[in-house]
Parts: C-alpha cells; structure tokens; sequence
C-alpha cells in the first residue's frame, strides 16, 4: 500500500469487537481511522460514542461500499462466509473471527475469491498463539516430537457459561435457530493447534454426537437451522502424515476448570499433555520430563466486575502474555491496552495490520482458514450419519506468487 495505513472498517459491535478489538485497532499505528457498522441502531450509536468513532454505517454492505481499506468482520459465526466474500469483491481486505465459514461450498468459494482477488484475508484464530502452540511448534520444528502419531484438541464451553447471553444479544428474538449450530461447524479453536504445529492437514473423519436433552428450544430437529439434534460432537480424524487426530466439541459439559480450549499431541520421540487446571507436561523418550505448566501460564487479567457473563466472568477475553510470547515484536501502543485469549488478541491484530500492508501472508491466511474449518463441517455430516467414514476435501496451498510475512 501506498499510504502505508489502513483505512479500517469493522463490522458487527457485539460484545467480543467492544471489549477486546475495537481499541486494539484504533491503536494500531498501522490505522489510520476506524468506522463501525451494525444493524442494531442503538448498540451502533452507544459504541461510536463510547469510542469516539465519527463514521458509521447501518450495515455491512454499506461498509463494503465506502472507501475503507479493509474490513474486520465480528458478526454471528454463520454470516462470516458470505460477507468475507462480500467485502473481499468489494476490493476490501478482510479480517474474520472464526470460523471461516459454515458449509463447504462457503469455504470454496472464499478461497476462490482470494485466488481471483489477490486480497489479503486472514481468520482470527486465537488459539494458534495459545502459549501450548507456540510451545509445540517449537519442540516439533526442532524435531523433539519425532514422527506425529497422535493428538487431542477441544473446546469444552457450557452453553450456561456465556452462551446463552452471547447468542440472545446478536440473535433477535428467535436467537435459539441460530443457538443451535452444530458444535463442529466450530472447530478451529482445536483444529488450528494441530495442523498449524504439524503442518499436515486432515483428510478422513468419523464423527459421533450426543443428541440434547435439556429442554431450551436450542438443540434438536426443527429447532435451528441446521436441524441439529447434537450439543456435543466428538470426532476421529486421519491426518495427511497417517497420525490420528481426536477432536471434541461440547457445549453440555459440567466443566469450567482451566482453559476451555486444551490440546495434547504425542510423536515417537516426545508427548505434550494439558488437562484440567492448566496442568502442562512435556515429555520425551530420552529421560526429559518438566512441568510447563507454571512457563505456560499468562499473566492475571485485571478484569472489570462490569465483564461477568453468565455465571461467571469471561476469563478468556482478558488474559496477559505467558513467557512464550514474542512480545517485543508487539507495537509500544499496545503495551497496557486489554489483551486477551491466553495473549493472543494483540498478536492477531498486529498480524493483519502488517499483512495488508507488507502484502504478505499472516499465518492465518485463507488456505490454513480452509484446512481448519472445512474437517469440522464433514465432521457434522458424519454424526448425522452415525458415525460414517467421509473424506475432507482440501483447498491447497498458497501459490509461490504469496510472500508469507513469518518465514516458518
């Protein structure tokens, strides 16, 4: 870019881009000015004010039409798709929390479009800076795991624990049709960790769900848009290195210790652990044995009594750094600013920043997008199969004409 500044535009003001994104990006030395768009009036108003945001638009599509640079899009997970591809052939750069999109033909068509375009696109997925990530791609690109033989991802949120709040603010009256997503149509909070460690990309699944049985209208045949009976989802995956991957998706689970989102991975040199209260181990075939869990620890959020959510305080939206964390690579405007999601918010930020205008691609580009929403989709079909054995089609690599901003 010319400018060498954005020309930011961020959609959707939920709660997720007020409390942890919309300063990130106004603080951005990289961004030149911020507008805002959404539908619900009121809520556009009370931020633009909150924030002192001068521009605002009533809608997305307004957004792609005026003469920012790029978009950043925090609306409901089943929209992200569709308006990825809007604003990418509205000539905009595009930041999208996850998951990257919702059926398969979605996800084709947005890396298609990146194709067509030359358009940065980059999802936002916290855990590939999670401090377990950024410690086993260290330990695998330095060989200490061996040959991948097998790993576990998963994401345990109660639909009690912040849910059910989340989803009536952005959902409108009928929020339950929209409540009621199959729990593998977002996977990539498990996912990314693995394929982004490994770099192998997963190829078959065998996927098996538990039909819901509390009477809330959200999960169940006719109750969503999905028809989906399934509030929890568990998958075996075959990766394309011949490891197995098991990955577990629930959002009925009497479980609120530690991280909600945990990862292990075993080679035939060395194993990673994680369980329960953040208790990390590493071990290996040469005698090496450490408790990591204090190394992977972030620091204590200052947390507002303002932020509770549900039954408890949404922890992961403000988290510090751990040790792991590359910090001295983060912009001096970010240092004191609210992070979050075990020190990964800042990083993310400043991934697309640098992307858009360095012209390279973040980590989290569309390609890897594809490699870690599409297996969860197959993965709901074959639940909805009991259990059949389906192959997961891949979208490739970038092309060699993409520069990547990181070399590994």
């Amino acid at each position: 870019m010319k400018n060498k500044k954005i020309k930011l535009g961020l959609s959707g003001v939920g709660d997720f881009a007020e409390k942890c994104f919309i300063e990130l990006f106004q603080n951005h030395p990289m961004v030149e000015s911020l507008a805002i768009a959404d539908v619900d009036a009121d809520r556009l108003a009370r931020i633009a004010e909150k924030f002192g945001i001068d521009v605002c638009y009533d809608s997305h599509t307004a957004l792609c039409e005026s003469d920012v640079d790029a978009v950043a899009i925090f609306t409901q997970r089943h929209l992200h798709g569709p308006m990825s591809v809007e604003a990418l052939k509205a000539g905009k750069h595009v930041y999208c929390a996850v998951p990257a999109a919702s059926s398969v033909a979605e996800v084709e068509e947005l890396v298609q479009t990146v194709n067509e375009t030359g358009l940065i696109y980059m999802m936002g997925e916290t855990s590939y800076y999670y401090p377990s990530a950024l410690f086993c791609r260290e330990q695998f690109k330095k060989g200490k795991f061996g040959d991948f033989v097998y790993g576990e991802g998963e994401y345990r949120h109660d639909m009690s624990h912040g849910f059910y709040e989340a989803y009536q603010n952005s959902g409108g009256p009928n929020w339950q049709r929209v409540a009621g997503v199959p729990p593998m149509y977002y996977p990539t909070h498990s996912t990314s960790m693995l394929i982004s460690t490994t770099g192998q990309y997963l190829t078959q699944v065998s996927c098996l769900g538990y039909r819901d049985k509390v009477d809330d209208k959200v999960f169940g045949e006719g109750l969503n848009n999905w028809d989906n009976p399934f509030s929890n989802e568990t998958a075996l995956f075959r990766t394309s290195g011949g490891g197995m991957f098991r990955v577990n998706e629930f959002r009925r689970v009497g479980d609120l210790t530690g991280n909600s989102v945990r990862m292990s991975m075993t080679g035939t040199e060395g194993t990673y652990q994680e369980q329960g209260e953040h208790t990390c181990l590493w071990t290996s075939l040469d005698g090496e044995s450490v408790d990591l869990t204090e190394e992977l620890k972030c620091g204590e959020p200052d947390i507002d009594p303002s932020q509770k959510v549900g039954k408890g305080i949404q922890y992961d939206f403000f988290t510090g750094v751990s040790k792991y964390h590359p910090v001295e690579r983060m912009p001096k405007e970010f240092f004191g600013l609210t992070n979050g999601h075990y020190g990964s918010h800042h990083f993310l930020v400043d991934d697309f920043c640098r992307s858009v205008i360095e012209n390279k691609l973040a980590p989290n580009h569309v390609w890897a997008a594809a490699r870690y929403t599409v297996p969860g989709l197959v993965a709901h079909a074959s639940a909805m199969q009991e259990g059949a054995l389906m192959d997961i089609p891949d979208f490739g690599d970038p092309g060699a004409e993409w520069e990547h901003l990181f070399e590994d």
